[in-house]
């Protein structure tokens, strides 16, 4: 009676007794998982690719130069004097040109640096959803080890209630329909031990995948268990975030940002551009030319000026690509419009399902206490005659059923919490510091 009373803080002590020295926080498989995730590696990549990208618009504004070399070899017959005249021709020189007017250029400069903002907001919503797949395997093997725990205390106390009930049969004070319900009940708690078991086993698979280990150990939680409060409390401050911050909607935010863009570079059609050019070349020919065979010439020639490019007329093409961009910007605005109205919604529900999950927890936690209290009233008495063995085991399974799901409602809230941040687009690093912190320490 009084082991099932004290069976959380056993179960507590004998979860950081038998984590091994090697067992890994969840910063420390968070870790792990960022060098070996391929989302995050992918992500990472395409915000170099966009860096990158804008510097080569950007080439667009700067001077660009040239330099030119050749030569060339002519033959030449004269008729009728018979007269045969090879001559070569060597030419070198360098051109450059600045752009002093091309509004295009510039807009595409600026489309270029709102892609290295894309790249960067994709970045955060691949980190922030790493944080939560790292968070969700690990808690998943934490909840499958308390699960095969309190299967495991369940089938020690079931297997005493069915030594008892053999015992009583023996000396007459029972029927052999105890002694079968109780073996019955162990049978069916065996099943469970061989399902929590693999389960385990499948949920510490997959944590493994996830970081790249194997054999990872996660540290359990400490006992009791603080969980923080919910801050703050008011879902409307957290909706607000969400539409403000969040990694997707900034990237559609970026979106109609591009589009109008996009449109500006599309009215740049009609206008003229400016280029500033500047050359210097050489020509020499050795073996003279036509009109002065044999005489060793060379050219030097220098040249500065401003070309001008005005467009008249290219079939509509602008005009029907201005009407294109437009009809573009609109379809981004509605798409912007769209996903915030969804990550809204998103926000809410996840709030809502932190303050549910808390509420649960505070349930459980009191009927655990009954629960307790229920098994012992029945096993007293089972033990004066006035409860028979079917009623003890009834209330042991409600017992430790109750304690699974708690220990799985602490993690939910847990876990909610996180994706309610992720959700608001505001979820770091330190947010899992402050779960690591409910940790059982791990000490070699």
């Amino acid at each position: 009676m009084h082991l099932l009373r004290h069976l959380p803080l056993t179960l507590a002590l004998g979860a950081a007794l038998a984590a091994p020295a090697q067992a890994q926080s969840l910063l420390q498989l968070l870790e792990s998982a960022r060098g070996y995730d391929a989302p995050w590696q992918s992500a990472k990549a395409q915000l170099d690719a966009s860096v990158s990208r804008a510097a080569q618009a950007r080439a667009g504004l700067l001077p660009s130069a040239a330099l030119s070399a050749g030569v060339t070899r002519a033959q030449t017959e004269i008729n009728p004097r018979a007269m045969s005249l090879g001559m070569t021709t060597q030419n070198a020189g360098i051109n450059a040109t600045q752009p002093l007017y091309r509004p295009a250029n510039r807009i595409t400069l600026q489309q270029g640096l709102r892609g290295i903002d894309v790249a960067q907001a994709q970045l955060d919503a691949v980190t922030q959803d790493l944080l939560v797949r790292v968070s969700q395997g690990y808690f998943d093997v934490l909840a499958a080890q308390d699960t095969l725990t309190f299967v495991q205390a369940q089938k020690a106390a079931v297997s005493e209630q069915l030594a008892a009930a053999k015992r009583n049969f023996e000396v007459g004070t029972s029927t052999i329909t105890d002694t079968r319900e109780a073996q019955a009940r162990y049978d069916l708690v065996i099943a469970q031990e061989i399902a929590a078991e693999n389960d385990l086993r499948v949920k510490k698979l997959a944590l493994d995948q996830l970081v790249g280990q194997s054999g990872t150990a996660p540290l359990p939680l400490a006992q009791p268990l603080p969980l923080p409060a919910l801050q703050p409390s008011d879902v409307g401050t957290w909706v607000q975030q969400a539409v403000d911050a969040q990694p997707l909607v900034r990237q559609a935010a970026i979106a109609l940002d591009v589009a109008r863009l996009e449109t500006k570079k599309a009215e740049t059609g009609h206008l003229p551009t400016v280029d500033l050019q500047a050359g210097y070349n050489v020509q020499r020919t050795p073996n003279g030319t036509l009109t002065l065979p044999g005489v060793n010439s060379r050219t030097n020639s220098t040249s500065v000026g401003v070309a001008l490019n005005l467009p008249l007329f290219a079939g509509f093409a602008v005009q029907n690509r201005v009407k294109e961009t437009l009809a573009l910007e609109e379809k981004a605005r509605a798409d912007l419009e769209d996903l915030r109205r969804t990550v809204a919604q998103n926000t809410r529900a996840a709030f809502f399902g932190v303050q549910s999950g808390e509420s649960q927890v505070k349930a459980l936690e009191a009927a655990e206490q009954s629960s307790q209290s229920a098994l012992d009233a029945n096993k007293l008495g089972y033990q004066v005659g006035v409860r028979i063995n079917i009623d003890v085991l009834n209330a042991q399974s409600q017992l430790y059923q109750t304690k699974r799901d708690l220990a799985q409602a602490r993690y939910n809230v847990l876990l909610g919490t996180l994706k309610l941040r992720q959700s608001a687009g505001i979820l770091q690093e330190g947010d899992l510091q402050a779960i690591e912190a409910l940790l059982v320490k791990n000490t070699p």
